[in-house]
């Protein structure tokens, strides 16, 4: 009886031997060769965190501050001391850490600049291209109601902000229009101004006519008040319909105001079959009603 449960002891002891005390089975060569793939991408990484830490501290040092800024442009409107209060200040960051385009936009914030190029040049040196605006007219918004008089309008057909009295034209006409429609206003401004140029003289003066203001309504009607005191309504219509009823008001002026030798006060352009006419010095019950006439056809040159 001592002998069986002595085997039966031995059995259970050579299964428990068997099964929890097993050797270990060794690791593949794929496992090894993931670990050490690990263990050295692990240090990798780690130095080159340490390499960014130094050189993001290295950058923020002293030593690569802006030392100067050099100013390319022909400078009218501003001045430097302008320029060194305005933009200064608004410049971050030294040689390697400054944003250009934020730079940028701080030369572009002094009044009379329309644009600015900012590039680095090593050792610590700042260029700076800088573009000044050009006024051509004054700037009224019909949106809103406030009225300022630091408004221009640029030769881009821009709107910025400056001081009027910088100007050296005195002359400049006044635009009355919605907010975003300045570009469209200097776009027939030019145009229109050479069109309506002889109505000086047509009407007894002994110089061209300018335009003094020009207005473009909410509904899109145009009209414009020259430097002979004579006022003009356009009507709507693109640049090219404005032009044309525009000249064929100046062609026919002259037959319309002979009988009468008197300035032009007033002249409506928008009816369909004509153009009504108020003359200085003339009361009547309405005003005077001209039919244009037919510009007289080109004659056709011969192909040779």
């Amino acid at each position: 009886m001592a002998a069986a449960t002595m085997a039966h002891a031995t059995g259970w002891s050579a299964m428990l031997g068997g099964g929890l005390l097993a050797k270990p089975q060794a690791a593949s060569p794929w496992d090894v060769r993931l670990m050490q793939m690990a263990t050295r991408w692990t240090l990798v990484l780690a130095a080159l965190t340490v390499v960014a830490l130094v050189l993001t501290w290295l950058l923020r040092q002293g030593s690569f501050a802006i030392q100067r800024i050099r100013l390319d442009a022909e400078l009218h409107r501003t001045s430097v001391a302008t320029i060194r209060a305005n933009a200064l200040p608004r410049l971050e960051g030294n040689f390697f850490t400054m944003d250009l385009q934020a730079a940028r936009r701080a030369f572009e914030s002094v009044p009379w600049v329309r644009q600015a190029e900012v590039q680095r040049h090593w050792p610590g040196l700042l260029r700076v291209h800088l573009i000044e605006h050009k006024a051509v007219a004054l700037w009224e918004s019909t949106d809103s109601r406030e009225r300022r008089d630091d408004r221009l309008v640029g030769q881009d057909g821009s709107v910025f902000q400056a001081n009027p009295g910088d100007v050296e034209d005195d002359n400049l006409p006044m635009f009355r229009g919605p907010d975003g429609t300045s570009a469209q206003m200097w776009a027939l401004y030019k145009p229109l101004s050479e069109t309506l140029a002889p109505i000086g003289r047509l009407t007894g003066g002994s110089q061209q006519a300018s335009i003094r203001s020009l207005q473009l309504s909410s509904k899109g009607s145009w009209s414009a008040e020259l430097d002979t005191g004579t006022r003009l309504e356009l009507g709507r219509g693109t640049q090219a319909e404005v032009l044309a009823r525009t000249e064929s008001f100046v062609r026919t002026l002259p037959q319309a105001v002979a009988p009468f030798r008197r300035p032009v006060l007033y002249a409506d352009l928008r009816h369909a079959e004509g153009y009504a006419l108020r003359l200085a010095g003339i009361s009547t019950s309405g005003p005077v009603l001209a039919k244009p006439v037919a510009a007289a056809p080109r004659p056709v040159k011969p192909k040779p």
